[in-house]
């Protein structure tokens, strides 16, 4: 009897949101137990209902939302396509989990990130694993997990009728002229639920907190019939943008199984890159994501399918034209996936996770000629032609509550990925038998072996410690593998600068080739954190780390590889990729402290983080690339009543451990100062904010190099945002 009591219990902390909505149909049942958090638990902090709704009429990218969380730090691209960075490692060193699917950029300068496919109005959830991430959660990366997820679906109460629900938004952000709207609805009764999300956001290009170049007409010299952009001096250019998503949600229930399809679709018709050399002038994605979840008496079954579209366009806003044609360039990418995993009740004290987990992603990427541009004209240039990379894994992961003190969870996890790709051609054939365009370029990588085959492995060793209930230990131990992306081991040419410098996913304006040989990097990982807390809101947790990566794939230069590249942009580097070893630690502290509760003027509390990562090549010596400096954030909150008011500081430390093999450029330190206020009243709630209060000129640190107007200045990191007043208004009905 006691080990159907526990079943029952374990078995409801399982239940899916969409169940908890209904509550009155559930009965009620007497627990004395604690309920135990997972494991390990994620580094958010403040990331509440109030503080996403609080930080969406601030941004158009749902990447920021994760701006002030513990070990995550932003590395700029576009208005909508930030990265996140977790404990120094980016891109697709980081799995990003958007509602369940492995989104993939496909483009050769990583513009459409996994998290600029959901607005930031649309986000309902944000978790953050910094360090060790379970082998239940991913697989193919090493840096740590973001899961970002919409709202769950809700039904109406046994009696109630028909639920009809829904929420509309406006904003308006004064440095770049942003505004935009969001609009949700749902239909719902008891067993079936229809929702439609929508959101457009449209921005010019922002302004810096000072001014950081020449002011006039870019480019110079222009061809006739084109008309230029005026830059202002302190204009950043190429960070304009244009987005629009729908999302639309039907889920049916029964007993205790849940199926949800979700439609989403995207439509970007341009967005620039400050840091890129190409802008986006086209986005359009499709995506299908069918979900199961059930309730069975042994634990819980998930199971998903989905299949995402994009095809993505790029070549340059008027501030980089440099012709009337430009230079096209189109992307084709599909994205496919299939997981199957098992929550399984053993006993208890024990729970065992199993899965598998198949996905199929194809992408291609040529570049139409241009007869008029010389070196641009004859054929199709093939950059990835019918590129293919594909990951079959399983997992099984034992987490055992030992007693109120101590619990454990052991995860191994295998991963196959094969790759290969097609043979390639550059714009104009007859070109390679000139002596400084080899023709052993193309000749050599297409009748190479390009197929590969990895057999990656995950190993996860957690355990929390509970002494009493004001202090939590966490430590840990895992091993990561991820493998390289397409670009990484399949981008060729070496024909021409031109042809390197669009291949550049690191925003450093320099020029790369891939490399076939390339090895999956392995990192292991030793974790911990300690944590200090009580029952009136207080806690400090501090959450020390150290990495070490065998075979990171690093910048190196084309002839160490063997690679015969030709001389770069003035002030840039054309480089390769080799298997090299790093090493990376540091350590996040965060806190929440009640300052006042229940006085005259409201409870008041302070909030901060702060962050310190540092990263090295052992193989040479050098830094490494796109590390943020000694950070922090500070902040007073007020909650009094319908108000919310907070004061936040913003403290970043000189960048000035830089790779010098990619010129990385140096910044200064820096504070910013941001007030934010909010008031809800009945079904409304109004936002306002000056971000930048004192507009403070900075350059951010992991911004990249400014390629955002020509000519290119190399040596010119990308400003941050000067001071901007933003308001918010959304009414519920």
């Amino acid at each position: 009897m006691q080990f159907k009591f526990i079943t029952v219990c374990v078995a409801l902390a399982f239940v899916p949101k969409a169940y908890a909505a209904d509550s009155a149909e559930l009965p009620e049942v007497s627990v004395k137990a604690e309920k135990l958090s997972p494991l390990p638990s994620p580094a958010n902090i403040g990331l509440n209902k109030t503080g996403l709704t609080q930080k969406r009429s601030n941004t158009s990218d749902a990447a920021r939302l994760l701006d002030g969380q513990p070990g995550v730090s932003l590395s700029g691209a576009g208005g909508v396509s930030s990265l996140p960075v977790v404990h120094g490692m980016a891109d697709d060193r980081v799995r990003v989990k958007v509602d369940g699917m492995d989104l993939i950029s496909a483009c050769a300068n990583h513009m459409n990130s996994p998290l600029s496919y959901i607005d930031p109005a649309n986000v309902a959830s944000v978790k953050v694993f910094a360090g060790i991430t379970p082998v239940s959660i991913g697989g193919d990366s090493i840096g740590g997990t973001v899961q970002v997820d919409s709202a769950a679906p809700v039904f109406a109460r046994a009696g109630e009728g028909t639920l009809l629900k829904g929420e509309a938004g406006v904003f308006y952000r004064s440095n770049n002229a942003a505004q935009g709207g969001n609009l949700s609805a749902t239909i719902a009764g008891e067993d079936v639920s229809v929702r439609y999300t929508g959101s457009t956001a449209r921005a010019r290009n922002y302004t810096a907190g000072g001014v950081f170049h020449a002011a006039g007409v870019s480019p110079k010299p222009l061809p006739a019939g084109l008309a230029g952009a005026y830059l202002a001096g302190d204009e950043v250019g190429s960070s304009k943008f244009q987005a629009t998503n729908h999302a639309f949600d039907l889920a049916l229930r029964r007993d205790n199984h849940l199926l949800e399809l979700k439609l989403g679709q995207q439509s970007i018709p341009y967005q620039g890159f400050p840091n890129q050399r190409m802008d986006m002038l086209k986005n359009d994605s499709q995506q299908f994501n069918l979900n199961y979840t059930g309730q069975y008496g042994w634990g819980t079954l998930h199971a998903r399918g989905y299949n995402e579209h994009t095809r993505h366009y790029m070549n340059f806003l008027p501030e980089k034209q440099q012709s009337l044609l430009g230079m096209p360039m189109d992307t084709n990418g599909q994205n496919s996936g299939l997981v199957l995993k098992g929550d399984v009740i053993l006993s208890e004290r024990d729970m065992l996770r199993v899965g598998a987990e198949y996905q199929r992603y194809r992408m291609s990427d040529w570049w139409s000629p241009v007869a008029a541009a010389g070196m641009m004209g004859g054929g199709i240039f093939q950059n990835i032609n019918n590129g293919q990379r594909d990951r079959l894994g399983a997992f099984g992961e034992w987490e055992a509550n030992w007693n109120q003190q101590w619990l454990s969870q052991l995860g191994l996890r295998y991963e196959s990925v094969t790759m290969n790709t097609g043979t390639v051609q550059g714009y104009n054939t007859m070109m390679y038998g000139n002596p400084l365009l080899p023709a052993s370029i193309p000749g050599a990588f297409n009748a190479a072996n390009r197929a590969r085959s990895d057999g990656n492995l995950d190993v996860t060793a957690l355990a929390r410690y509970t002494p009493d209930e004001r202090r939590t230990f966490e430590f840990g131990f895992a091993q990561k593998t991820r493998s390289p992306n397409l670009y990484e081991r399949f981008a060729w040419s070496t024909n021409n600068t031109m042809a390197m410098s669009m291949n550049n996913w690191v925003g450093d304006g320099n020029g790369y080739v891939g490399n076939l040989n390339l090895k999956p990097e392995v990192a292991r990982t030793l974790s911990g954190s300690a944590s200090w807390h009580d029952e009136d809101g207080f806690e400090v947790k501090v959450a020390p780390y150290y990495t070490h990566v065998q075979n990171y794939i690093d910048a190196v230069s084309c002839a160490s590889v063997g690679k015969v590249c030709p001389a770069p942009n003035p002030g840039f580097l054309n480089l390769s990729l080799a298997n090299q070893t790093a090493r990376l630690y540091g350590v996040d502290v965060s806190a929440n402290v009640p300052l006042a509760q229940g006085g005259g003027y409201g409870d008041f509390t302070l909030t901060g983080v702060l962050n310190y990562v540092n990263g090295k090549n052992l193989t040479t010596g050098d830094n490494l690339y796109h590390i943020m400096p000694l950070n922090a954030k500070l902040a007073v909150e007020q909650h009094w009543g319908g108000w919310s008011n907070s004061v936040e500081a913003k403290l970043v430390s000189a960048h000035t451990s830089v790779q010098a093999a990619r010129n990385e450029n140096r910044s200064g330190g820096y504070s910013l100062l941001n007030l934010r206020s909010s008031y809800e009243w009945h079904q409304v709630r109004f936002d306002v904010s000056v971000e930048n209060l004192l507009n403070k000129f900075y350059v951010d640190p992991l911004g990249g190099s400014y390629l955002g107007q020509r000519p290119v200045v190399a040596g010119i990191g990308v400003p941050g945002m000067g001071r901007s007043i933003n308001a918010g208004v959304t009414v519920k009905f």
